[in-house]
């Protein structure tokens, strides 16, 4: 069985790359992942178990995927119930804001009974791949389609205090010392008389 899946996304290569890579936080957002371990990582390799557990079908695989951020990584089978099973993601970046994402897989079971039972499941899984990392991205980034691609976060303005009005009591006014005025001449004391000497022959007191 085969699923492909090629559609642009506006988030950026390296962001969708980074989640596709951390297989470990699958089961916080893929309701088919039960259980994730990386069992090896380096900046060319990543080798990690996955258990499913959805829609009544249970098993566990374990792929080696080599990898080129942002732009590739392909998906290898180590270990599993599978017959046939590889896949890529190859993604291409357009832009800062967006990328292209082409998905493909093919697989086939090894155990007929097994196959009858989890293709349906498994091909559900793979068909919704795609839009299940879109909606992570959405999630931990931003919905790029709304206020994710705003160019500068929003913060809010502090508030402007209102103008105190002005208070019912009138000012008491400043009083200003007069200084006072030059004396006129005429104010001023005329000089004192001469003592009168006593008329002759009066005997002075």
């Amino acid at each position: 069985m085969e699923a492909r899946r090629s559609v642009l996304v506006a988030h950026p290569a390296e962001r969708m790359f980074d989640l596709i890579e951390a297989a470990e936080f699958y089961p916080a957002f893929l309701p088919w992942c039960a259980g994730a371990v990386v069992l090896q990582r380096d900046d060319a390799l990543v080798v990690a178990r996955l258990q499913v557990a959805y829609l009544g079908a249970r098993f566990e695989f374990t792929t080696r995927n080599p990898k080129r951020r942002p732009e590739f990584m392909a998906i290898g089978l180590e270990e599993g119930p599978f017959r046939r099973f590889e896949g890529s993601w190859h993604l291409k970046p357009l832009s800062s804001w967006g990328c292209r994402i082409e998905f493909a897989l093919s697989y086939d079971f090894a155990n007929s009974v097994m196959g009858s039972l989890a293709s349906p499941v498994f091909h559900r899984i793979a068909d919704t791949m795609v839009d299940a990392f879109i909606q992570r991205a959405d999630s931990v980034y931003g919905d790029a389609a709304g206020d994710g691609l705003k160019s500068a976060p929003q913060y809010p303005q502090p508030a402007v205090p209102a103008a105190s009005e002005p208070s019912a009591v009138p000012p008491v006014p400043q009083t200003v010392p007069t200084p006072p005025s030059p004396l006129s001449p005429e104010s001023l004391p005329g000089p004192s008389a001469p003592p009168q000497e006593p008329p002759s022959g009066a005997e002075p007191p």
